[in-house]
């Protein structure tokens, strides 16, 4: 009897595996590609950043606070 239960816990885990870990995963992916490794250029001080490191405001990307801050008009 416990070999039973066992055995029908483990076919659910490997189910899991198989259909919905793989969703999860695919999800994550699609978030990442909407800010990219691209490098941009501050409009303050014009040292170019990577966009996931970046501080974005109002459609630009600072390198920094202190640019943010002090940014051009």
């Amino acid at each position: 009897m416990l070999l039973k239960v066992i055995a029908v816990i483990l076919v659910g885990f490997i189910i899991y595996l198989l259909f919905f870990k793989n969703r999860r995963v695919d999800g994550v992916k699609k978030n990442d590609k909407l800010i990219s490794e691209e490098m941009v250029e501050c409009p303050t001080c014009n040292t170019y950043v990577s966009q996931s490191e970046g501080i974005l405001s109002n459609g630009k990307f600072y390198c920094s606070k202190d640019c943010l801050n002090n940014k051009k008009a």
